[in-house]
């Protein structure tokens, strides 16, 4: 029963997580193009 409660929380963490990060770019271009601008950041671009 514990491991089932486990398996549940990480899931549901996960999904939550997965979402805000797709409704912070409001489209895949913008998830693009957030990922590019992250890439020239680390870059020094």
């Amino acid at each position: 029963m514990r491991k089932r409660i486990v398996v549940f929380t990480v899931t549901l963490l996960v999904l939550v997580v997965g979402l805000m990060s797709l409704s912070g770019c409001n489209t895949w271009r913008g998830a693009g193009k957030d990922v590019e601008n992250t890439g020239d950041a680390m870059q020094g671009k």
